[in-house]
């Protein structure tokens, strides 16, 4: 079974459509992040089946928790090999993406398979998180900010709250609910003008357990 078979195959299981446009920008996403991962370190998944479940489907979790409407703005931070900002960005083509990434070879393999995708929704920026977090072209501009495994839950906060506007959303993707993290980052809630809304937990095919943790802007940092 091909990449698209096998999310195909699953993604109904979570109330997920794969339509013909999605399924084929994936298709070459898939292709193109195997031959790019021979040249620089940007998954350990390297398999049809581990693309499928624990990259794409994994990402498009998110729009079981977020409610991403036309012209709404996201930023990525730490995006990586494009996780979960260019699936959202292929998902979601009238939403504006920005995929940040302090790495710039890992930005130019992004960009390459953004092109290549014909996904024309994307902002790529070569910056670290905290001095970008304080740029006035950046700063409270999102509607939702994402993460996926890049720190512990309270670095993340001072990493993304910046980046979103009161009323909106950082979504943080985690390996499982880490309940310890979230009662560490009390006092980083507090100070950036967050509150966790919701923990929402999955299950991926095989096993593996995932966990949304969705933290509500509600005061300015």
């Amino acid at each position: 079974m091909s990449i698209i078979d096998i999310l195909k195959a699953n993604a109904s299981d979570y109330g997920i459509e794969i339509n013909q446009d999605l399924a084929e920008k994936l298709e070459i996403y898939g292709k193109l992040l195997k031959e790019w991962n021979d040249k620089i370190n940007l998954t350990a998944i390297k398999d049809d089946e581990g693309i499928a479940v624990k990259h794409f489907l994994d990402c498009l979790l998110v729009s079981k928790v977020a409610d991403f409407k036309d012209g709404m703005k996201v930023i990525d931070v730490g995006t990586g090999a494009g996780f979960p900002g260019l699936v959202i960005a292929t998902a979601y083509p009238n939403v504006n993406v920005t995929l940040l990434d302090s790495t710039g070879k890992k930005l130019k393999a992004v960009e390459n398979m953004a092109e290549e995708m014909g996904v024309k929704n994307v902002k790529i920026v070569h910056a670290r998180a905290e001095d970008a977090g304080k740029n006035s072209e950046f700063r409270e501009k999102y509607d939702f900010a994402t993460a996926r495994a890049v720190a512990e839950l309270r670095v993340l906060l001072e990493y993304t709250l910046p980046f979103v506007k009161v009323g909106g959303s950082f979504l943080s993707l985690k390996a499982a609910t880490a309940k310890e993290e979230i009662d560490g980052a009390g006092n980083s809630l507090k100070t950036l003008g967050g509150k966790i809304d919701s923990i929402n937990d999955f299950t991926l095919p095989g096993g593996d357990k995932r966990a949304i943790i969705n933290v509500k802007k509600i005061s300015q940092t």
